[in-house]
This record gives C-alpha cells, structure tokens and sequence, in this order.
C-alpha cells in the first residue's frame, strides 16, 4: 500500500483574508512526481506557501510529512520544515560562505551538533547532487544550474519525505534545465522522495510528463491534462 506523504481534504487556501483556492482535495504518495501548474495569480504560490507552513491552513484538513497543517503554528514551522525539502527559483543561498558553509549553517540550525555527522552529511548531499569537488566555492563561482544543485543538496539535508519546489527551472537554460530535471526524477526513484514542482515551462511538461494538478478559477484540478 501507497503512504500518502501529502494530502489535503476540503481545504481552503487564503491569502490574508482573500480566499484564493476552495474545496481543495489532493493526496500525493511516496517518491511520486508531480506537477504543479496554472497561470500567473492563479493560487500556485499560496498552495506551496501553505504546504511549508509559510501560510495557515483555516480551513479543512491537511497533513504534510506527518504534520497536522491545521495545527502547525510559527512556533512549530521550523519542526514541519525539517521533514520537507523546499527548492526555490532563485536559490536563496547565502552570498558570504561558500557552498560547504551554506549546508552546515542549515545543519546547525535544525538541531545537528554532531561534527562529524555534519561533514558526513554534506558530503552525501554534495554526492546526490554531482558537486562533490565544489564545497569550496562561493555562490557566485558557480553557474545557475551549479547554484540549483546547491540548493537542492540543501533541501535534502534532513532527508525529507517530499520535497517542494517552486519553479526551479525558470531561471536556467534548456541544457541545465534537463540535467536538474534528470537529478529530480532521481532523487524520486532513488530516495523514495515525492515530488511536487511548480511549474509554467511546457517544454518541461512535454518532456517529462506526470501526474498534474492544476489551479484554475479558484480550484484545483487534479490529473489535469495541458493543451500544447
């Protein structure tokens, strides 16, 4: 049997007091991929914020990785964080330390203290992602795509059950935007981790269908099919 990582039933999605999605029903298993996909201010962004406990779910019910999101308050967010993994478009890497410090400082902050499993850690992470030379560098020595990886390494730190990622192609060119795509089906079929990834690029789509959800007219459609 399937476990369900992800799931939400009859839940609506706010906006500070602005109802962005209703009647909001999904479940996502198990090292699944998914896709993510709308237009612009179509409620993508608020369903990811409200998956990582960026955004309070008030009504209806949802579990994320095991976590009640009904339940999740800013005191528990960090608690809820550390069982996901969340990519972004544009990196959000810290500029000052270099790639190996950018891990630790992750590590650190969500309980490791272990000095010897924080440098195995980052290692099998740096591994996973094809940057094991790269520890070194700073963000700003490292293509966009190097930078993606980076990035992801970051969010498998804690070895999460899903992973979010919001866009993590848009910024990268066709080339680079194969080989991350290639490293996330990966992570997938090797780790066990599902995947749910906002995107708008068709050519991603085309290229690498999956199962898609789909917010339209304040409601989500799930298994959508896209008109190329």
């Amino acid at each position: 049997m399937n476990e369900v990582v992800l799931a939400l039933k009859n839940a609506n999605i706010y906006q500070g007091d602005s109802l962005i999605l209703s009647g909001v029903n999904i479940s996502v298993n198990k090292s699944e991929f998914v896709y993510l996909v709308g237009k612009t201010g179509t409620g993508k962004s608020s369903l990811l914020k409200t998956l990582y406990g960026e955004l309070p779910l008030l009504d209806g019910d949802g579990i994320v990785a095991g976590f009640d999101l009904s339940e999740v308050t800013w005191k528990t967010v960090p608690y809820l964080r550390r069982n996901i993994g969340i990519v972004f478009q544009d990196f959000q890497l810290l500029t000052d330390r270099n790639v190996h410090d950018n891990l630790e400082f992750v590590l650190k902050a969500t309980g490791w203290t272990s000095k010897m499993e924080i440098e195995a850690k980052i290692d099998d992470v740096l591994r996973k992602v094809g940057l094991s030379t790269k520890g070194f560098k700073f963000p700003y020595e490292l293509s966009g795509g190097e930078q993606q990886r980076v990035d992801i390494a970051r969010a498998l730190l804690n070895s999460p059950k899903i992973l979010l990622a919001d866009e993590p192609t848009g910024n990268l060119d066709p080339e680079t935007t194969e080989e991350i795509m290639n490293l996330l089906i990966q992570i997938g079929k090797e780790l066990g981790t599902a995947i749910v990834m906002a995107t708008h690029d068709y050519i991603v789509l085309k290229k690498y269908p999956a199962r898609m959800i789909k917010t339209e007219g304040g409601k989500v459609i799930d298994n959508a099919s896209i008109t190329y």
